[in-house]
């Protein structure tokens, strides 16, 4: 499962923004495109708060919109971020796996 999960639409300039600097990253993330379905975007809504799109999450964590996601690159606090939510992830697998 993808450490960072992103809602979108596809002519939204932020989303793309927002993937790029994932996509430099080499970070795996799940996108969930909210175009034309009311359903997604409720749910995106009631999940952070928002109505604006990208709204992303790393790990647990609502991180926000692209604005928030370089301003965590800016502080440095990104790539830490990144590495405990694919640590958490594998943890949860491995912890998965186990009890199989």
């Amino acid at each position: 499962m993808a450490a960072v999960t992103l809602y979108t639409t596809r002519f939204c300039p932020y989303c793309v923004r927002a993937k790029h600097l994932l996509d430099r990253k080499g970070v795996a993330y799940r996108e969930i495109a909210v175009d034309g379905d009311a359903e997604l975007r409720r749910e995106m809504m009631e999940r952070s708060g928002r109505h604006t799109v990208p709204q992303i999450w790393i790990g647990a964590r609502h991180v926000g919109g692209c604005d928030d996601l370089y301003e965590l690159e800016r502080r440095g606090e990104l790539d830490a971020a990144l590495r405990a939510a694919v640590n958490a992830g594998e943890s949860e697998t491995h912890k998965h796996n186990e009890d199989q």
